[in-house]
């Protein structure tokens, strides 16, 4: 086993919430997938997150400057995987609400955060992305989706 394998086995024992993180811009709406997300400051309200240099999405959410953060509740397993794979339109089909912001809130998340992007730092395979919290909210009171070793969870059992 590499190295490489070993560190991304290592750090799946680390299990995290889902978000996706998504933006509208003069092409529609779109979104990805984000599991290295992060509070990092209560004053001033600040969060971080690592968007692949890969991304197809990044740019755009890049360029705009603001999004929102969708966490996912645990009956969201399919919207987690739709946004994580390389498609056309992630949000054919999709419901959802715009923020006050006009971002989209997708149906059945548990909580969004409207962000602008402050600074963006290169970080290996990635990006570290710090953004200011411009508005927030609770959508509902359900469980979380969890992700651990690879696998959708909801508590302790898998979705």
């Amino acid at each position: 086993m590499s190295t490489g394998d070993l560190f991304r086995q290592v750090l799946g024992h680390f299990a995290t919430g889902l978000t996706v993180i998504t933006v509208t811009d003069d092409t529609g709406p779109t979104g990805f997938t984000c599991q290295s997300f992060m509070s990092l400051s209560l004053e001033p309200p600040l969060v971080a997150f690592a968007p692949s240099l890969k991304s197809d999405t990044w740019p755009r959410i890049e360029k705009v400057g603001r999004g929102c953060v969708n966490f996912l509740s645990e009956g969201q397993r399919e919207l987690g995987i739709r946004f994580a794979e390389r498609t056309q339109d992630r949000f054919d089909g999709v419901s959802y609400s715009l923020s006050r912001s006009g971002m989209p809130v997708l149906e059945g998340a548990l909580a969004y955060l409207d962000i602008e992007i402050s600074d963006v730092y290169p970080g290996g395979d990635h990006y570290l992305v710090v953004a200011g919290v411009t508005d927030l909210g609770i959508v509902n009171d359900l469980d979380p989706l969890i992700f651990h070793r690879s696998v959708y969870r909801r508590g302790f059992g898998i979705v």
